[in-house]
C-alpha cells in the first residue's frame, strides 16, 4: 500500500486535489472547478485517489462528496520518520 500512495502522490494534478480537500469536503464539481483537465481526467485522479485510501468518498443525494483521510497520512508520517528520524543534540562534555 505504501508504494502506490507514494506513486498516487508522485503525480501533480493529485497533489492539487489533495491540497484542494484541506480546505474541507467538497463535491466532484466543485474540485473540479479548480481544474482545467476533463472530467474523466478528474475522475482518474478521484479513483486512483480512492483506491490508495488517501480521501473518501460519499454520495449525498446527486452528487459526491470528497474528503482527506487522515488516518493514511498519519501512517505515511510515522513511516517517514522511522525512515528519517530526527537528529538528536551532541552534548558537549563539561
Amino acid at each position: 500500500m505504501r508504494d502506490a500512495v507514494f506513486r498516487a502522490i508522485a503525480d501533480p494534478q493529485r497533489r492539487k486535489i489533495l491540497k484542494v480537500l484541506q480546505q474541507g469536503s467538497m463535491t466532484a464539481g466543485q474540485i473540479a472547478a479548480r481544474f482545467d483537465i476533463t472530467k474523466g481526467s478528474l475522475s482518474y485522479h478521484f479513483n486512483i485517489l480512492k483506491g490508495t485510501g488517501l480521501i473518501r468518498c460519499e454520495r449525498r443525494s446527486q452528487e459526491q462528496v470528497y474528503s482527506l483521510n487522515t488516518s493514511v497520512f498519519e501512517e505515511i508520517a510515522a513511516m517517514l520518520l522511522e525512515l528519517f528520524p530526527a537528529p538528536r543534540p551532541h552534548r558537549r562534555k563539561a
